[in-house]
């Protein structure tokens, strides 16, 4: 009887933590059923009106912003485009 006691402790260990996991994922599962479907992605379009012949390049997020990189249609340039609105806060171009 003395060999199968860690044994004994084994099998009460797994069975209490099979217990615990089920409760975690029934407590889950109501309540995402009790708060309803997460609020949808919005997704929206913006139009950067920039001059014919224009491109992006690149995008990358800097400081909460979007740099977008666009050439063609006169210098190069980059756009600090605010996520949110869409609204064009500011634009680097090179002096000449």
């Amino acid at each position: 009887m003395e060999k199968a006691r860690p044994l004994l402790i084994a099998v009460i260990a797994m069975g209490v933590l099979i217990v615990v996991v089920t409760t975690v994922v029934i407590v889950k599962l109501v309540k995402d059923i009790v708060s309803g479907p997460s609020a949808p992605v919005t997704l929206t379009t913006t139009m950067l009106h920039q001059p014919a012949g224009s491109h992006i390049v690149s995008i990358a997020a800097v400081d909460g912003r979007l740099s977008v990189l666009v050439e063609g249609g006169g210098p190069d340039r980059i756009l600090l485009v605010e996520p949110g609105s869409g609204r064009v806060a500011g634009e680097l171009m090179l002096g000449q």
